[in-house]
């Protein structure tokens, strides 16, 4: 119960933070709808195409958003030390890791519950009863995505072009999660059966558990000078 009021408390000072300045989800969404807006005006509402590249566009839009988020991550707890702060508190480094993913879910997975519906609209895509399994891709998705970006943020944090370094660092590795989602989004657009899907989301849950795995041990090595 410790470790859970642990990471509750750095998972709380974070939401405070994000919800008294707006900063991050603002940022995020954003740009999330110029993205969707641009590529609304490449295809024609209802076309084949649009079945094809609407994952695509949608995973897109959701993680180079998403990496604008994670930038920011520890870029604020390099202000005035904060950082030095958070170290210095008697706690595993590996639940600020615990608290510093979740806060990174949360943020976008919002992100996500404010997109979808404008990409469904405008693209004038129908899910039909496939909403459960389109919602559990989209948060398996993140949760990779996230774990590894909360790492290389904490790395990127002390370099002087840490907007530069973090993508370069960031998706290379996160490919075979990015591949899995559009794959397992690409098929609940294109309707087809659930046992199809569920090749893709195994493949997609065994990446979330081995980067959210490796990411939790080297945390602590990752976090120090």
């Amino acid at each position: 119960m410790a470790a859970f009021r642990q990471i509750f408390a750095i998972l709380r000072k974070d939401l405070l933070l994000e919800l008294r300045s707006k900063e991050v989800l603002t940022t995020m969404l954003v740009f999330a709808l110029v993205v969707v807006v641009l590529f609304n005006f490449v295809f024609d509402p209802g076309a084949e195409e649009v079945k094809v590249t609407a994952p695509g566009i949608l995973w897109v839009a959701i993680v180079f958003a998403g990496n604008l988020g994670l930038s920011r991550t520890f870029a604020r707890e390099q202000e005035n030390g904060v950082i030095q702060g958070l170290l210095l508190c008697p706690i595993d480094r590996s639940y600020l890791f615990v608290a510093k993913v979740l806060g990174n879910i949360i943020f976008i997975f919002l992100l996500e519950v404010v997109i979808l519906p404008v990409m469904i609209v405008l693209f004038d895509v129908h899910i039909g009863g496939a909403w459960p399994m389109l919602l559990l891709v989209l948060l398996l998705g993140i949760i990779g995505f996230a774990s590894v970006g909360t790492v290389f943020s904490a790395i990127s944090a002390n370099t002087k072009s840490r907007e530069v370094m973090l993508p370069i660092l960031l998706f290379p590795v996160t490919i075979p999660v990015i591949l899995s989602s559009i794959k397992s989004t690409a098929y609940l657009f294109a309707g087809r059966e659930l046992s199809e899907v569920w090749s893709w989301l195994r493949v997609l849950v065994g990446f979330d558990v081995v980067f959210f795995v490796v990411c939790f041990i080297l945390y602590e090595y990752v976090i120090e000078e």
